[in-house]
């Protein structure tokens, strides 16, 4: 009546892809990814820290900078993360740039609270402060991201 399973279980650790190749599940810890996650969210920050610098730096950006140049480099293993910005153009208001910073610095507070690293957390969280004291110097408020 019925043909038999001619595929392996999925219970035996192993999955034959459609292409044939076989891999083993999870390729990566929930560690691991929440790591990944966390210093993306903090490299785009340091990006956007980056361009904020640029026409007008100070030594609040400039130290937020290289604290999470550091904290990228040490999610990442060590590598140093890759810093450039592009000079003049169509840049954002800088209003724009400091509600995305502060989004960026939310969801980076987010996934360091989830694992547990204080460091970032806090770095998340002072540049969180940071920028909405920024808008609200501007006369805006801080939008959820």
């Amino acid at each position: 009546m019925y043909e038999p399973i001619r595929t392996p279980s999925s219970r035996k650790g192993s999955v034959h892809t459609r292409a044939g190749i076989t891999s083993d599940f999870p390729h990566r810890t929930r560690e691991e990814e929440l790591d990944i996650q966390l210093a993306g969210h903090l490299a785009a920050l340091l990006a956007v820290t980056d361009e904020l610098r640029e026409p007008a730096p100070s030594a609040d950006l400039d130290n937020a900078a290289v604290r999470l140049a550091q904290q990228v480099s040490r999610l990442r293993g060590g590598r140093t993360p890759v810093r450039s910005v592009t000079p003049g153009g169509d840049r954002p208001h800088r209003t724009a740039l400091h509600e995305r910073a502060h989004s960026l610095a939310g969801r980076a507070l987010v996934v360091a609270a989830s694992r547990a690293d204080t460091t970032a957390a806090i770095l998340a969280a002072q540049r969180m402060d940071a920028h909405a004291a920024a808008l609200a110097e501007a006369g805006l408020t801080a939008t959820a991201g």
